[in-house]
């Protein structure tokens, strides 16, 4: 006689409610955060860091940022409704409740901390953490509804995973990668202003002050030009104290030189259509500067 055995079958709605908590951790900014990181672990080694090493500052960065994220939904689950950008999150739509999302980011930081204490180090579960607990209490509980130097202090929260990456390398920090976190850092004005252009409307129906909303357009593209040439210069700065070589220092230079152009394009025609333009490059800026770094050390190395 035959014997049947029962199939598990998934569900569409287990299988959209998985993706309403992977949706919570922002996969898209976690991406770019891991750009960052890894390419900052090979310039930190002088060459490839131990697989293993990689892997787990990788996974522990992406909880910690992960959890981060979740946090910051369930805080602004309130202005996420208003806003047409953000009205399909999963906490909007009821998809997660806001106790299972609260829950879920404490357990990926619990997880993330644990991770990198365990196979990395100290002081990179602490720098985790600590950028964590930054992006929810300065930027999300403070200074996203009460400032429009929301983005630029609190910004600094997402240019620690280079820090992180350093010292999961080395067990220690220097003027190298803060200097790196100084790129970063002064890369995610101009690339969140150029996206809060567009959805200025938004962001003004939810009140919150994006610098956009408060301020006019000459303004808010003279500020966005300046932080642009901050940012050239910093990335120049950065081959001497770090010792990089011509492929690094070349790709800087005209990587940022086109950066600044879009920047000033956006100063001259103030519009929506350059100011996507603009955070377009801004993606591929930090991709491209990022991958030449690790190329010029594998290279010339």
């Amino acid at each position: 006689m035959a014997v049947s055995v029962p199939v598990a079958v998934v569900s569409p709605g287990h299988l959209a409610r998985v993706g309403g908590f992977v949706a919570l951790t922002k996969p898209r900014i976690i991406e770019l955060l891991l750009v960052t990181t890894l390419p900052t672990m090979v310039v930190a080694q002088r060459g490839v860091p131990p697989v293993w090493l990689m892997a787990a500052t990788l996974v522990g960065g992406t909880l910690a940022a992960g959890g981060a994220n979740a946090i910051n939904m369930w805080h602004d689950r309130d202005i996420d409704a208003v806003m047409k950008r953000t009205a399909g999150r999963p906490l909007v739509t009821g998809l997660v409740q806001p106790t299972e999302a609260l829950v879920f980011a404490l357990v990926l930081e619990a997880a993330a901390f644990l991770l990198l204490w365990g196979t990395v180090n100290l002081l990179s579960a602490v720098l985790a953490v600590t950028a964590t607990a930054f992006y929810v209490f300065v930027y999300t509980l403070w200074l996203k509804r009460t400032s429009p130097q929301n983005i630029v202090i609190g910004g600094a929260a997402g240019a620690v995973p280079v820090l992180v990456g350093w010292s999961a390398v080395t067990g220690s920090l220097g003027w190298a990668p803060f200097v790196l976190f100084a790129v970063i850092f002064v890369w995610t004005p101009p690339h969140f202003w150029a996206l809060a252009i567009k959805y200025r409307e938004d962001y003004a129906a939810a009140d919150v002050p994006m610098l956009p909303v408060v301020a006019d357009a000459r303004a808010t593209a003279r500020q966005i030009v300046a932080y642009t040439a901050l940012l050239w210069a910093v990335s120049l700065a950065f081959a001497p104290i770090a010792g990089m070589g011509w492929i690094y220092t070349t790709a800087a230079a005209a990587l940022g030189a086109a950066f600044l152009y879009y920047a000033l394009r956006l100063l001259q025609h103030f519009n929506v259509r350059n100011a996507m333009r603009l955070f377009g490059w801004s993606i591929t800026y930090v991709t491209l500067l990022f991958s030449a770094m690790a190329l010029d050390q594998l290279v010339l190395r």
